[in-house]
Protein backbone atom coordinates (compact mmCIF):
# COMPACT_ATOMS: atom_id res chain seq x y z
CA UNK A 1 0.00 0.00 0.00
CA UNK A 2 1.09 3.65 -1.27
CA UNK A 3 0.08 6.93 -0.68
CA UNK A 4 0.74 9.65 -3.20
CA UNK A 5 -0.30 13.01 -3.43
CA UNK A 6 -2.67 14.07 -6.20
CA UNK A 7 -5.15 17.63 -6.89
CA UNK A 8 -8.82 16.46 -7.99
CA UNK A 9 -9.80 19.63 -10.21
CA UNK A 10 -13.67 21.03 -9.97
CA UNK A 11 -14.39 18.42 -12.80
CA UNK A 12 -13.56 15.71 -11.22
CA UNK A 13 -10.11 15.08 -13.00
CA UNK A 14 -7.43 13.68 -10.97
CA UNK A 15 -3.91 14.96 -11.60
CA UNK A 16 -0.96 12.68 -9.24
CA UNK A 17 1.39 14.96 -8.50
CA UNK A 18 4.19 12.58 -9.40
CA UNK A 19 4.07 9.72 -11.77
CA UNK A 20 4.01 6.25 -10.07
CA UNK A 21 4.08 2.64 -11.81
CA UNK A 22 2.23 -0.39 -11.16
CA UNK A 23 2.27 -3.94 -12.15
CA UNK A 24 -1.23 -4.17 -13.04
CA UNK A 25 -4.58 -1.98 -12.38
CA UNK A 26 -4.87 -1.40 -9.06
CA UNK A 27 -7.93 0.15 -6.78
CA UNK A 28 -7.19 3.31 -4.99
CA UNK A 29 -9.08 5.38 -2.31
CA UNK A 30 -9.40 8.98 -2.76
CA UNK A 31 -9.55 11.30 0.21
CA UNK A 32 -10.20 14.60 -0.37
CA UNK A 33 -8.72 17.23 2.16
CA UNK A 34 -10.15 20.76 2.80
CA UNK A 35 -7.00 22.69 2.19
CA UNK A 36 -6.10 23.69 -1.52
CA UNK A 37 -3.23 22.54 -2.99
CA UNK A 38 0.31 24.24 -2.91
CA UNK A 39 0.60 24.03 -6.85
CA UNK A 40 -2.86 25.42 -8.98
CA UNK A 41 -1.51 24.79 -12.39
CA UNK A 42 -2.07 21.23 -13.71
CA UNK A 43 1.08 21.51 -16.58
CA UNK A 44 2.99 22.02 -13.28
CA UNK A 45 2.00 18.47 -11.74
CA UNK A 46 2.49 16.62 -14.71
CA UNK A 47 5.79 18.29 -15.59
CA UNK A 48 7.92 15.26 -14.65
CA UNK A 49 5.93 12.83 -16.29
CA UNK A 50 5.97 14.59 -19.33
CA UNK A 51 9.56 14.89 -18.90
CA UNK A 52 10.48 11.61 -19.51
CA UNK A 53 9.19 11.96 -23.00
CA UNK A 54 10.63 15.66 -23.77
CA UNK A 55 14.21 14.72 -22.53
CA UNK A 56 14.40 11.93 -25.03
CA UNK A 57 16.87 11.58 -28.17
CA UNK A 58 13.89 10.88 -30.28
CA UNK A 59 11.71 14.30 -29.71
CA UNK A 60 15.00 16.52 -29.95
CA UNK A 61 15.47 14.98 -32.98
CA UNK A 62 11.71 15.43 -34.14
CA UNK A 63 11.83 18.84 -33.52
CA UNK A 64 15.28 19.77 -34.72
CA UNK A 65 13.92 21.71 -38.01
CA UNK A 66 12.60 24.24 -35.34
CA UNK A 67 15.88 24.91 -33.92
CA UNK A 68 17.66 28.34 -35.08
CA UNK A 69 20.80 27.19 -37.44
CA UNK A 70 23.95 26.82 -35.94
CA UNK A 71 26.63 29.27 -38.08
Amino acid sequence: MKTVEAVIEPNGEVHLVEPIRVQSPRRALVTILEEAPIVHDAALLSETALAEDWNRAEEDAAWAHLQPAKS
